[in-house]
């Protein structure tokens, strides 16, 4: 099968592609063989022409010998009376004309009885081609006495010359097998014939080498253009050493289409989502579609926002551009896509493309690396910053606002679940969204950030999916609240990663976890006294909660009053 598309092209989408070296080839050894056995059949033919005209002048001379021979033999006959001594002799006479085997000389008379037949290896006593023998007489009544004619011998065709003897009142016909005739040029035609195809197999195989040879660009150029077609990805054809021609300006025309495709693709890209971008170039289309499916919802808000964007003002940009870009990446290299980006919020899904990694794994991963980039970031303005102090002996206090405001720090919550997720809008606009009870959720768990005062928070959804499929995380359960708007109690998790966690934190975790139980059963007192101990930053917000009473029915849930 690789020979045949070797040879005859390759397949694409069930139809064979045709290399043009393969076609300019079969056209050139067509022409080229019509061309030359056209031009040796007219040779032949105006060759056996002139061969005709030649044996017709052979002929007269013979016929006019033997016609003056037979009249000099009637004159013999006439004294001698011997018939058949004088018909031996006009016979071996003629013979010495014949050069052929079947060449002939016979003498007919008007009714076809022969009067002597001379032949290399035929004996004839009745000429039996009446049609023959009627042009004969026909022209004899018309007193043409001698010319051409065309008879045949048993399955023998001739062609000759005859004249009448009026003496022995016979046609003497001189004739040549026409078979024989052509016999010669017939050999040489095919002998020419066989000249012609080994030349022509000589031609075509250096017709295509050379034709290869100079067009080579155009089997780069169309392999290039079938490999972009089957992995649907643009890419520029290499033209070096390419000379300048129309082929090469095709290509060169190719690769600047490809590249202004390409830019497109890539601005297209950063306008909508990964793989709405990749199916819009499979399908050639946009549709206003979508379906339920089941992601991880990723949501980081910048915290202090307000205060930064009055520190900064329209700067502010610029540090929204660095912070993003450094937040992208992780999110990308786990398969994530960005949903929407609303000011310093940033909204992730994960789960939309076919992965051996579990979509909540890769949202923790997501999540930990932004917030490994957030700390590097303020790590570098903190150097700045002490830079800057020891150079100046200090910072003014709109520099110190400054370097406030650029010391980020991002909340990142966590949820998961049946989305809504595909494009809405319409024909003219439209964009790509994830709409669900659980991207709300993810948003209100960014929020609880700022409470619990922990950089990511995650719910029992993406706990359980993860605990499944790696040891990487410990979880620790924070609290049962109501978030806004919702009236059904939800636990939410503090991630942690599992080979960072300290005996002595270990220790905080286990006390944390004693001490929210008894939060849970009513047992303020206790838990209140166990709390103060404990040196985590989520404690601080059940020791402000306990500073009023109890509610009253209380069931262990937190009613949260903000989003």
């Amino acid at each position: 099968m690789k020979k045949l598309d070797f040879i005859l092209g390759e397949k694409i989408l069930g139809v064979r592609v045709t290399p043009l070296t393969l076609k300019i080839v079969f056209i050139f050894i067509i022409l080229l063989l019509v061309s030359n056995f056209s031009s040796n059949y007219i040779n032949l033919t105006l060759n056996r022409g002139q061969q005709l005209k030649l044996m017709n002048r052979l002929l007269v001379k013979d016929l006019k010998e033997l016609h003056i021979f037979a009249m000099n033999q009637y004159e013999i006959y006439f004294f001698n009376q011997d018939l058949e001594g004088t018909i031996q002799v006009i016979i071996d006479n003629a013979k010495k004309q014949l050069t052929g085997e079947k060449s002939v000389a016979f003498g007919v008379n008007s009714t076809g009885e022969i009067l002597f037949f001379a032949s290399n290896n035929n004996n004839l006593n009745i000429f039996k081609d009446l049609d023959a023998l009627k042009i004969l007489n026909d022209n004899f009544k018309k007193n043409i006495t001698e010319g051409t004619i065309e008879f045949n011998i048993g399955e023998n065709e001739y062609f000759g010359i005859y004249k009448y003897h009026p003496r022995w009142n016979n046609f003497i016909i001189r004739g040549e097998e026409k078979n024989e005739f052509y016999r010669e040029t017939q050999v040489i035609f095919y002998n020419v014939s066989i000249i012609i195809v080994i030349l022509t197999i000589i031609c075509a195989i250096l017709g295509v080498y050379l034709i290869k040879r100079i067009l080579r660009f155009v089997k780069i150029i169309t392999k290039a253009i079938m490999e972009m077609q089957n992995s649907n990805k643009m890419d520029l054809i290499s033209l070096e050493g390419a000379s300048p021609d129309e082929i090469t300006y095709l290509g060169a025309a190719i690769n600047a289409t490809s590249s202004t495709i390409d830019t497109l693709m890539n601005i297209f890209k950063k306008f909508v989502t990964k793989d709405v971008a990749l199916k819009a170039y499979e399908e050639k289309q946009i549709r206003l579609e979508g379906s339920k499916a089941e992601l991880t919802i990723l949501f980081s808000d910048i915290k202090s926002f307000t205060f930064i964007t009055e520190a900064l003002g329209t700067d502010i940009i610029q540090l929204l551009n660095t912070h993003y870009d450094n937040t992208f990446k992780p999110i990308h290299n786990n398969d994530g896509i960005i949903g929407s980006i609303i000011g310093d919020a940033l909204l992730a899904v994960f789960g939309t493309y076919k992965s051996n990694k579990n979509k909540s794994v890769q949202a923790l991963d997501s999540g930990f690396k932004i917030q490994d980039e957030t700390a590097k970031l303020r790590e570098q303005m903190k150097r700045v910053k002490e830079s800057l102090e020891a150079k100046e002996g200090g910072l003014t206090e709109v520099q110190e606002k400054v370097f406030h405001a650029v010391s980020l720090e991002v909340g990142v919550g966590i949820d998961g679940g049946e989305v809504f997720y595909g494009n809405i809008g319409s024909f003219s606009r439209m964009t790509n969204t994830v709409i669900g009870d659980n991207v709300n959720s993810s948003s209100r768990l960014e929020g609880l950030t700022r409470i619990y005062k922990v950089p990511i928070i995650c719910s029992s959804y993406v706990k359980e999916e993860v605990e499944n499929n790696s040891d990487k995380y410990t979880f620790v359960e924070i609290d049962q609240v109501f978030v806004k708007g919702k009236t059904q109690g939800k636990k939410v998790f503090w991630p942690l990663i599992t080979e960072n966690i300290s005996s002595d934190l270990l220790d905080s975790i286990n006390n944390f976890n004693t001490a929210r139980d008894l939060y849970y059963s009513g047992d303020w007192q206790e838990s209140k006294r166990l709390f103060k101990t404990i040196d985590l930053p989520i404690c601080d917000e059940f020791l402000v909660r306990m500073l009023e009473d109890k509610p009253t029915n209380w069931s262990g849930i937190w009613s949260m009053t903000t989003k």
